[in-house]
Parts: C-alpha cells; sequence; structure tokens
C-alpha cells in the first residue's frame, strides 16, 4: 500500500477573530482531535515563565508608574493633617477621614459613586487602549514588577535563573534562593503592615507591633495580605492574569478594531525568518521579522504576539520594546510591534489617522457619562452640609398627657458634626401653638458637639393640650449655632407630633 505524505500545517482563519489578526496555523491531526493542542495548553500552566529583562520606552513608563503608585500606597497613611492621620478608615469608630473630609456612614452613597466613577473610566480606557490598567497600574502587574526586580538583581536575568533552576541544590543556590525569599518577604510585610496602617492609625499600630501587642484581626489581616503578596507576586503571578482575572475574559466585548492595543504588523512583518545585515531582505522576499523571539522571551505572561491579540495579553508594552531595540540593530523601521488598530493594520493608516478615529460614539458616550458623573460627584462633595441632625422618635411612648395640662412627645437627636471645629448649637421646635423643647438630661437648649463627631442628644417636647385635637401634627427642628472658627451651621429637620386621645 502506498503511504500517504505528512500533512502539512494549513492556514486556517479563526471563524470569531477580528480580520486584522495574522492567520494562525493550525496543524491537522489524523484522528486525535485537539489532544496535542490540549496537552500544550496543559504544558503552559504547570510550565514556569522566565521574563527577560528590557529597556526602552514603555519600560520607563512602568518603572514611572511602579513608583508612583507605590509612592501614594505607602507614603498617605504617613501624612498628618491637622494633628491626625490624613487618611484613616476608623472601621470601630465608623469615620472615615479623608483630609479635611470627615464621611460617615450615612455618606455610603459616596462610596457607591465612586465605584460607578471607577467601572466607566475602565470601559473608557478599555475602549480606547485596551488593558492600560492591567499593564501599568494594577496591583498584581505592580507587585509583580518589584518582585522581579529583586529576583533579577540577587539571581541574575533570565538565563541566570533558568540555569539556577535547573542545577542540583548547593550552598550558592541555597544562598540565593534565601536572599530571595527573604526579601521578598520583608516587602510583602511591610506591604501588609501598610495595608491595615489605613484601618488603624500606623504610628500607634508600629508601637503595638514592636510589643507584639496587636489585635486578633489586626494580626490576621496583615499576616494575609502579607501572604497574598508574596505567593501573588512572588509565585502564580502571570497565572493570576490568565486564568483568574475575570477582566482578562470580558475585556474582548469592550475592545473593537479601533481600539488602541499591542499589534504586531503581520503585513509588514511576514514571512519572518533570520538573516544578515548585509541582504536586502525585500528582494529575499522576507518580512522585517528576524523571528529573534524576544518579544516572547520578555512578555510577562509568556505569549507570542505574533498570533494575535490576545485575552492573556495585559498590553504592558514590553514586546515593543524589545522589537524596536532589534528593529535598531537591524538598521529597520520602528513599530512592528506598536500601539495601534486593528484597521490601521488592515488598512495602513498612519498614526494620526488612527487617533482620529479614536473619537467613535462609544468613546464619546462613556466620556459624557464619566464627565456627568464626576462633576455630580465633586459638586455634591463640594456642597455638602458638614452637619446632619436625624430626629428619632420614641416609639416606646409616642404622646402622652402630664402635669399641668400638657402633652409630652419625647425623641432623640442625632447630630453629626463633619467639620474639624467644634459647633455650639440653639435647638428649637415649630410648628405647634405653645411647643417648648428642653433636652431629657440638663433642661436646657443648648448643646455642644466636638469636632468630627456625633452626639446623642434625647428632647422633650410639651405643647399646650387646650385646643389641639387627637392626632398627628407636622413639626420642624430647627438646629442653629456657630463654629469656633465663626462659620455658621444650621439645620432643619421635619418630625411629627403625637397627642393621643
Amino acid at each position: 500500500m502506498q503511504k500517504e505524505p505528512p500533512q502539512q500545517a494549513a492556514a486556517q482563519p479563526s471563524s470569531d477573530a477580528p480580520a486584522w489578526q495574522p492567520v494562525r496555523r493550525i496543524r491537522k491531526g489524523s484522528g486525535g482531535g485537539t489532544s496535542p493542542q490540549v496537552e500544550k495548553a496543559l504544558a503552559e500552566v504547570r510550565s514556569k515563565i522566565y521574563p527577560r529583562s528590557v529597556q526602552g520606552h514603555f519600560a520607563r513608563i512602568r518603572v514611572l508608574m511602579v513608583f508612583l503608585t507605590q509612592l501614594i500606597f505607602y507614603g498617605l497613611p504617613w501624612i498628618e493633617w491637622h494633628g491626625r492621620q490624613a487618611v484613616l478608615f476608623d472601621l470601630g469608630a465608623r469615620k472615615f477621614y479623608l483630609f479635611g473630609m470627615v464621611l460617615w456612614p450615612q455618606d455610603v452613597i459616596y462610596l457607591a459613586v465612586l465605584l460607578v466613577l471607577s467601572a466607566f473610566a475602565l470601559f473608557l480606557f478599555t475602549a480606547m487602549a485596551g488593558r492600560l490598567f492591567c499593564g501599568y497600574a494594577c496591583p498584581q502587574t505592580v507587585y509583580t514588577e518589584l518582585f522581579m526586580w529583586i529576583e533579577t538583581r540577587v539571581e541574575g536575568d533570565r538565563l541566570a535563573r533558568i540555569r539556577l533552576d535547573e542545577q542540583p541544590w548547593n550552598a550558592r543556590k541555597l544562598r540565593l534562593k534565601a536572599t530571595k525569599h527573604f526579601l521578598w518577604v520583608i516587602l510583602a510585610l511591610w506591604t501588609g503592615y501598610t495595608f491595615i496602617g489605613y484601618f488603624a492609625p500606623i504610628r500607634e499600630l508600629g508601637t503595638h507591633l514592636m510589643a507584639f501587642n496587636l489585635g486578633p484581626w489586626q494580626w490576621f489581616w496583615m499576616l494575609f495580605y502579607a501572604f497574598a503578596t508574596w505567593g501573588n507576586a512572588g509565585f502564580m503571578r502571570e497565572a493570576v492574569c490568565k486564568y483568574m482575572c475575570p477582566y482578562a475574559r470580558f475585556q474582548s466585548v469592550m475592545v473593537d478594531d479601533d481600539t488602541f492595543v499591542v499589534t504586531y504588523d503581520h503585513v509588514r512583518g511576514e514571512p519572518r525568518g533570520g538573516r544578515s545585515r548585509k541582504i536586502d531582505h525585500k528582494e529575499a522576499g522576507m518580512g522585517d521579522c528576524v523571528d529573534c523571539s524576544l518579544c516572547v522571551q520578555v512578555c510577562p505572561t509568556g505569549i507570542d504576539i505574533r498570533d494575535g491579540l490576545q485575552y492573556m495579553c495585559i498590553g504592558c508594552g514590553a514586546c515593543v520594546d524589545a522589537c524596536d531595540t532589534v528593529m535598531d540593530k537591524m538598521g529597520y523601521e520602528r513599530g512592528l510591534i506598536r500601539y495601534t488598530s486593528g484597521n490601521a493594520i488592515t488598512q495602513r493608516l498612519t498614526q494620526p489617522q488612527v487617533r482620529r478615529r479614536m473619537l467613535r460614539p462609544r468613546v464619546l458616550a462613556y466620556s459624557a457619562l464619566l464627565g456627568a458623573i464626576a462633576i455630580a460627584f465633586v459638586f455634591s462633595l463640594a456642597t455638602r452640609t458638614t452637619l446632619r441632625v436625624d430626629v428619632i422618635r420614641d416609639r416606646g411612648a409616642l404622646g402622652r398627657e402630664v402635669a399641668g395640662g400638657l402633652i409630652e412627645n419625647v425623641y432623640r437627636l442625632q447630630i453629626i458634626n463633619s467639620a474639624e471645629d467644634p459647633v455650639e448649637l440653639d435647638l428649637r421646635a415649630t410648628g405647634v401653638p405653645g411647643l417648648t423643647l428642653q433636652t431629657a438630661d440638663q433642661g436646657a437648649t443648648q448643646v455642644r458637639v466636638d469636632g468630627s463627631a456625633n452626639r446623642l442628644v434625647p428632647i422633650v417636647l410639651r405643647a399646650p393640650a387646650d385646643g389641639l385635637k387627637p392626632g398627628l401634627y407636622d413639626i420642624q427642628f430647627e438646629t442653629t449655632g456657630t463654629r469656633d472658627s465663626g462659620e455658621a451651621a444650621s439645620v432643619i429637620e421635619q418630625s411629627s407630633f403625637y397627642v393621643p386621645n
């Protein structure tokens, strides 16, 4: 029987892939189904990725973003504001300090609006330029960069780390691994300490930590956050981005062929292959890609960007820097791998033309919504009152008749002073003829509330029973006063006065 010739790799476009993506080559099996692909995928899960160091424009941006984000994270808890920690989420006292602003549980609406703003900002940035957040500001990316920087300084670059892992254990390997993990653990513990410093005064926290006198929940969250940082940034790394992050899965619905993403120009680069710098590769029928695989070696998630846009790509631009370096050495034009859109590749658009096409309806809609919500959010914060009064009726006794022919109602006023200055308040009630007010504990009509504090004041209202029919009467509590700084403060709250039968 005559043998069949071996089957060659066939170019098959994916049915659901964008038209601008390069054609992937799929080797047809002889009945084995997709088992080779499954085995390859499983092998990739188990294999360790050794990213190579890279220098360039986007590498400098990543370093700058790491510096800025960590300066904010590690530095904010140490800033003081009027004798207290500037940023403190005091869960025990139910107060959130944000510089000169004090938020209470009643202000949870601001947190909800802030989350909405973050969501729309994420949609906008993704529609414009893909996973910019993932590549430059995501905590997983930032701490992975920090841990990899330590690893490179201790063990060396890519090839040195590969050789170290492959060699048997000896004194040198043990020393390098122990040093690396010691530095990792120190950074992780400092990160955990800073994290709980947002929820407890960080200076007092240090004193308690040195005396091993932290509370059980403080110990738990510090060690848990440190362990999560050490595990995610030191070991799991790209696995978090590829298999755990939900954003990687649904980003495809927010990008289109006009979105700026890290893209390989397959029209210019194919057919790829090695060559000498002395030959004219155009005359030899070759593309600009020299197939050096540096773009794969520097990728933190281990993908080959030449296979087209993939959900595992975090848009960090490391492959762009590596490819530009090779293009410079070969004397070719930069930009074989670059930030551009799919339409720029297929329609051969210039970068100015691509940028003009970014202002499409989706981007304009996201921008308008984001701007409107942001303006309303800032206006609401700027004009919000720093004095709040909540009227709570005594449900045990709605109303009763007391000596002297008077009808008495009992209330509690929850007075919240969100400003830093104390306030002296005068209390009065109107709405019923002859209505009088006094505090239940002191009998006075004035109360003082300290700055950034709240006070529960029992109130007794009395009115002559003559001429009042049984039922509910609308009344107003008027709270007026002056702060120590001279600023006036006033609040009017509605309630009701009950006259029994």
